[in-house]
Parts: C-alpha cells; structure tokens; sequence
C-alpha cells in the first residue's frame, strides 16, 4: 500500500530541494565575498550563521535535508530500470555522492565546534581548507558537484515552464557565476592571509590555537567513519532492496511488435527504456508535459486512474480517455500502446528498413498538409503554448494517417508529409491517402472547437495528394538515418499543397490519383495545372471541404 501518493512524494523532494538550494546559493554568496576582504566575509558569515544555526534555521536546514535524501532513496527505489538520458544519471550520480564529499566539511564546521565549543570564524576555516591541496581540492569538487546537482534538479523542474524561456539566458548565466565566484573568492581569501601565516609560522595562529582544547581527533575519526557507514548501508540497502525479485510480470506491447516483459510497478516510460524502444520525454519523466503520451489500444480496463499531476496534464490538453502519460501510467496487467509523438508508431518503416537500405522503387500515394496562416498565429502566443498547440496538430494528423493506414515520414514546421502504400496496393494506398485527408479536415475542425476561446481564427489546412512512384530507402547521416522517400511524385504532391493555399480550398487532389483509387468525384472543379520538368501537364480536383469526401470513401473493415 502507498502511504503517499506520487504527487506529494514529488512535491516534498521538490521544496525540500528548494531549501537546500537557497542555503548552497547564499553559503556560496558568501564565500565569493572573499573577492572583496576577509573581513566581508566575516560579516557575511555571521548573517548567515544568525539565520541557518538558529533553532528554527537548523530544523529547517536538516529536516529538508534528510526529508531530500529519503525523497532521494524512495525514487532510486521506486526507479525499474536504470536506462536513462544522461542528464538524469548525472543528477542521481550527484546526489548520491555528495553525502561522501561533504561528510569531513560538516563534521570540521558543525559536530566539532557542538562538542568543543569553538566556533571557527572564516580565517580558521580557511586554514583548515588551505592547510593541503587534498582538502582543498576536495572542497572544491564538492562545491562544483553540489551546485550542478542543484543546477540539473532545478532546470528539469523549470524548462516546461512558459515563463522559463523569458529568463533561460539570465538564469545559465546565474548558474555558471555563482561556482566561480564562489571558488575564486575562496581562493583570493585563503591567500590573503599568507602575510598572517608568515607573522604565525605555517598555518599555525596564536589567537585560535589558544582557544579551548580541540576535540580527540580518534573521535572526529569515528564519527566521520560512522556517517560514511550510514549513508552507504542506505544507498546500498535501497540497491538490494529494488533487485530483490519483484511479484508478477506484465507484457507492454508496442505497434511494431516489440513486447517489453516487467515487473508490476513499471511505468510504460521505463518499459520502453528498459527494453531499448526510443521514447520521447521532454520533461524527463515527471508527469510535467505531455510529450511522452500513448494510446491505450487494448488493456485499459481495470488499469489504475490517473493521480492529479497526470490528470491535471491530460485535462489541459483535452486527451481522450484511451490517452495516458507513460511516465505515470504503471498498468497492473497485460496492455497495448501506440506512442502517440513517435512517427514511426505503425511500424512499418522500421520493418521496411533492412530490406530497403539501397534503396528501391515502389508505387506509393503521398500526402503533404500544411497550416496556413500559422505563423501569424505563433506570434500573438507564448512558445511554450505554441507547442502545445503544435503538438495537438500533429497528434491530429498522426491518427487521421495511421488510422488509414500510412506513415508519417516527417513533420517539417508546421506540415507534415505521410506515405502510403509502403504494404500495401496502390489502388488501396490511394483510398488510404483520401480517407486520411478526410479525417484530418475533421480532426483539425474538432481542434478548432475545443481551442475556440483561446484562437482568434480557426486553423485552416491546406493539403496536397498524388500518386506514382518513389525511391524509398534510408537515407541521412550518423544518428539522423531514417527510411524516407524521394522522388517526383512527392515533389508534386508538395506542389498540389500549394496550389489548394492559392485557391483558398482544403484540398489539391491528382485525378490519376482518384482514378487509381476507384473512385469518381464529380462536381468538384478541375484545373490542368503545369508543373517545372513536365511537358504535359496535371489534371487536378479543387474541393473545398476534405471532410465531403467521407461519404463517397468505401468503409474500411
């Protein structure tokens, strides 16, 4: 049973690494005061101190840091699979070693001076750090790897934030100064004591070696070996703990074939991680976009409801039932999904890669749609909103090709070019591209519906259809290879696009395409239009209203 639930597990990690953050920042602060005097860091210290060792300060500080650690344990716990990008990675490798970087500073600054009664000021402190290049050096890699772990915890929860581009340039400059002004300010005021070492001999000083007897260094010894033990027996007990053989085993399947077999408390984002399958996560998978959300096609029922940060997500962007963010969802019996955002979903241009690396001639029908109008559109939106509504659009046209039976082959700003026809007939590719096209115009009506009071004009499309043949084969360099096809028949297909933007209609469609496909759209008008290399030219139907052709299209079974 789960005490708490993933949102307020989240929230506690969250504003107790908030107060963390504010403590590293201002302790930070403090040291680049060294770039001014040491005296201006004594009078910062002590500012400091007033606040952060004060009852309420201390509490603070330490509640929020054990409360941080546990969130911290609870994750890599809760965590199925360790496949992940390497942002993530770099902030877990953080987390978990700075208690090991930190123990010998905590005990030197806060356990010793509570058991001898002394309370160092910045010259002692700067001493100690001085007296070797071990201390030194280690002291600064903690103060780089605290920040970048701050760094990294901060920037995963602000970069979905529509306010984070406003301020991304000022906030990286932020986190690029304050390490080094910290550092240099530690450096510059440990140095500006050497003319003191030299009047006190070596790193010795009179004033502060005559204070209270210092505490039995084997204590000091002890203490630091049984924090080392303690962290390590919880980061190692929380790593036996998530080996142990987990109750049960479900199968994820995806539209190309591939099953992920895991353990029960997966989510659909650490299957598809852990068995390899690329899957798109802006947010890094914490439930904050909508990015790497699948289609339950079969399997829903009996799943667990969504919890309100996924709720929250698939409400503000109007998601169907069926529609379930993968990072949260964690299916408790056999289901199937369709990555919603992956364009190579069906699977068919994954299968067709190996056999058509060289490439190969084939028969296929093209559609390139595109919104008109839309950067005007963009320009009275926030980029973050933007997106959004983007993203929208291309779930719109994603569904309306594979639920005909196409590939989406790319997305190109605001357009998109499918194919079809890669399995099948190209009489059949032909009814897929029209019946594609209709459900797209009715897609892009319902999206203008549900967006009605935040969009000042409907969003209008414009495609373009024709059929013929293409060389389709693999084509790109290093990581950006994909199947994809070229040729004149999608040159002209773009072409017809066009030509539907400049007769104001929805759709440009070849008759030969049309005539392939079985069909006969009478009382549409008909241009013959000339295209660039053709002598002859292109008999070519103008419609008004995609969607019309709904009702002349044979039902697909």
């Amino acid at each position: 049973m789960t005490i708490l639930s993933a949102s307020t597990r989240k929230k506690m990690h969250l504003i107790s690494g908030a107060v963390l953050g504010v403590f590293v920042f201002f302790h930070f602060s403090n040291h680049a005061l060294g770039l001014v005097s040491i005296d201006a860091m004594e009078v910062g210290r002590r500012i400091f101190t007033s606040v952060w060792q004060s009852i309420p300060g201390t509490t603070l500080l330490y509640g929020a840091l054990l409360l941080h650690f546990l969130m911290a344990l609870d994750s890599l716990y809760r965590r199925q699979t360790f496949r992940m990008p390497i942002g993530e990675a770099l902030k877990i490798v953080f987390g978990l070693s700075l208690p090991f970087l930190l123990v010998p500073h905590v005990v030197a600054a806060r356990v010793e001076p509570l058991l001898s009664g002394v309370y160092p000021d910045y010259p002692a402190i700067l001493r100690t750090l001085w007296s070797s290049s071990f201390n030194t050096s280690r002291q600064s890699l903690a103060l780089i790897v605290v920040w970048a772990h701050a760094c990294l915890g901060a920037w995963f929860w602000m970069r979905g934030r529509t306010w984070f581009p406003r301020y991304e340039t000022l906030l990286y400059t932020i986190a690029l100064l304050v390490p080094i002004f910290a550092l240099l300010g530690f450096v510059n005021g440990a140095r500006s004591l050497e003319r003191d070492y030299a009047e006190h001999g070596g790193y010795g000083d009179r004033a502060y070696s005559s204070q209270a007897p210092r505490v039995d260094p084997t204590l000091l010894d002890k203490i630091r070996l049984a924090f080392y033990g303690g962290f390590a027996s919880l980061i190692g007990g929380t790593l036996v703990l998530r080996a142990l053989p987990a109750r049960g085993r479900i199968r994820i399947r995806y539209p190309d074939g591939r099953v992920a077999a895991v353990s029960l408390g997966f989510s659909v984002l650490e299957a598809s991680r852990a068995a390899g399958i690329p899957h798109v996560s802006v947010c890094g998978g914490r439930g904050r976009c909508s990015t790497c959300r699948v289609r339950v096609t079969q399997g829903l029922e009996g799943q667990p409801t969504p919890e309100a940060a996924e709720l929250a997500t698939l409400t503000r962007i109007g998601a169907p039932e069926n529609v379930r963010l993968a990072c949260q969802f964690r299916p408790v019996h056999n289901v199937s999904v369709v990555p919603i955002l992956d364009t190579d979903s069906l699977g068919i241009k994954t299968q067709l890669a190996r056999q058509n690396a060289g490439g190969r001639e084939r028969g296929v029908a093209v559609l390139f749609c595109d919104l008109r109008d839309f950067t005007r559109i963009a320009e009275h939106r926030l980029p973050y909103d933007t997106v959004f509504l983007l993203n929208r659009y291309f779930e719109v046209v994603g569904e309306a090709v594979e639920g005909s039976g196409g590939v989406v082959d790319k997305f190109i700003g605001d357009g998109a070019l499918a194919i079809f026809g890669l399995k099948t007939p190209l009489p059949e590719a032909c009814r897929q591209a029209l019946s594609a096209a209709a459900r797209l115009s009715q897609g892009i009506r319902t999206l203008n519906q549900t967006f009605e009071g935040e969009l000042e004009q409907p969003l209008r499309l414009a495609i373009g259809l024709h059929a013929g043949p293409a060389i389709i084969g693999e084509m790109g360099y290093g990581q950006a290879t994909s199947l994809t096809v070229v040729g004149d028949t999608i040159n002209t297909a773009s072409r017809l696009e066009g030509l539907a933007k400049e007769h104001d209609v929805e759709l440009a469609v070849s008759a030969e395409l049309v005539e392939r496909a079985g069909l006969s759209f009478e009382g549409h008008r008909q241009l013959e239009i000339s295209l660039r290399g053709r002598k002859a030219t292109l008999e070519t139907l103008i419609i008004g209203d995609a969607a019309q052709l709904s009702l002349s299209l044979p039902t697909q079974g």
